[in-house]
């Protein structure tokens, strides 16, 4: 009996621990402005407006969203807007975009139409004080330092309302730090189900059950909206009261859940109208 209690104690006190590690920031005062909107997943793409592309972002702005985009530092220190590191999907050409500088992009252009891989400067300019951003980062290896320190720099001084978000939640932790008034997301998966290539069990264990939610003490989670029940992001939205978003939606069905579960949605694929 007195193993049986043992083990019980022990139980109860690792998951008091797991709580302790989702923990994150509620109600960050931005919040309220980012749920007015619907945000166009890598812009409104459509034909001739491939995704990340000025004209998606022009679309989407035109048409009343807001809209997720990913950022990369370049070798030149120029911040490019593109999903992949890789290349080869959005261009034909088997490049990475964090060994180019900005005279490589001359030439590259987006799915066979005119549009180039637009500069992070070029989208705030589309959208500020226009319409919300919830801005990716991508890192590359281990660049994440220089990465968010040249993101917050062009932000300081960027006149429209956004928030950050990574999966890396190194990145997250350093935005924590730099600039803690800025609204921050942990973006995740059940990276179980659907592990990441070249990525060890260990980290997509931790990622998956948001166990590093305590070093960046995100404002919200970005969950996979297929994967959001996962007992950890449940956990983390109803014992810390943490926001949520939800990626990425594809039909008005799963929109609507979505907004009626309280998460923002990002979706691509359709129109949804706005709010």
């Amino acid at each position: 009996m007195q193993i049986v209690l043992t083990i019980i104690k022990i139980c109860f006190w690792l998951f008091f621990l797991w709580i302790l590690l989702l923990t994150g920031r509620r109600w960050h005062p931005m919040w309220p402005e980012f749920q007015k909107y619907r945000y166009a997943h890598r812009g409104l793409h459509a034909e001739g407006a491939p995704e990340n592309s000025i004209r998606a972002f022009e679309r989407a702005v035109e048409k009343g969203y807001g809209a997720e985009l990913d950022v990369h530092l370049m070798k030149d220190g120029t911040l490019a807007i593109v999903h992949d590191s890789d290349l080869e999907r959005v261009t034909g050409k088997k490049l990475i975009i964090e060994e180019l500088t900005l005279e490589d992009l001359e030439d590259l252009r987006l799915m066979g139409t005119d549009q180039r891989i637009p500069l992070f400067d070029q989208v705030l300019e589309i959208f500020e004080e226009k319409a919300p951003l919830i801005i990716e980062l991508k890192t590359y290896k281990n660049n994440h330092k220089e990465l968010v320190k040249a993101v917050l720099a062009k932000l300081d001084d960027y006149r429209g309302d956004f928030c950050v978000e990574s999966f890396d939640y190194r990145a997250v932790a350093l935005v924590r730090k730099m600039r803690p008034t800025i609204c921050r997301g942990q973006l995740s998966q059940d990276f179980i189900k659907n592990p990441a290539q070249g990525v060890g069990f260990v980290p997509r264990f931790l990622a998956t059950n948001l166990l590093t939610n305590i070093i960046a003490a995100p404002d919200f989670v970005a969950y996979r909206f297929e994967d959001r029940k996962i007992f950890a992001n449940t956990l983390c939205c109803r014992v810390w009261r943490v926001h949520q978003v939800s990626w990425t939606i594809r039909s008005m069905e799963d929109l609507l859940t979505a907004e009626k579960e309280g998460s923002i949605p990002i979706f691509e694929n359709f129109e949804p109208g706005t709010k």
